[in-house]
């Protein structure tokens, strides 16, 4: 089972970095210079998946080992309030500081569903970008460190 996890993570992790590099030379740009409105409908569309991504992993992992996804109209906040908790199946798979760093992607990742993009506002998204790179450093690495504990 956690060889069969540790597969469907790898994807899941190579997907959020081609969509970083993909995306590296607009957000090096933005982070110099206000984006136009369709440079913000990018990122917005970039934030969105890069939290996706995030969020298919842990459901993996709530799929394989909690062998249950949350349920209800907030599972999304459920589903990553558990990533960072211990559970009698297994350890904590994030940190809870790393939780605290991806509350405002998901808050993000919501207002996109939910919203115009000339709606979005660059000083909310520019943190977010700037930010991403290293967030996603942070997450490889704890599943990296959760991953490593399940073959103990």
């Amino acid at each position: 089972m956690s060889d069969r996890l540790r597969r469907e993570i790898a994807i899941e992790r190579e997907l959020l970095n081609r969509l970083l590099v993909n995306h590296r030379e607009l957000m090096e740009r933005c982070a110099e210079r206000e984006p136009d409105s369709v440079e913000i409908s990018a990122l917005a569309a970039m934030l969105h998946s890069f939290y996706t991504g995030l969020e298919n992993a842990f459901k993996r992992v709530a799929v394989h080992l909690d062998r249950a996804l949350p349920e209800g109209p907030a599972w999304h906040s459920r589903l990553l309030e558990r990533m960072a908790e211990p559970t009698r199946q297994r350890r904590s798979v994030i940190s809870q500081g790393l939780r605290d760093r991806l509350r405002p992607y998901m808050a993000f990742r919501h207002k996109f569903r939910h919203t115009y993009s000339f709606d979005l506002r660059w000083s909310q998204m520019k943190p977010l970008v700037v930010e991403c790179e290293d967030v996603l450093r942070q997450a490889e690495t704890e599943l990296d460190e959760f991953l490593d504990c399940l073959n103990k």
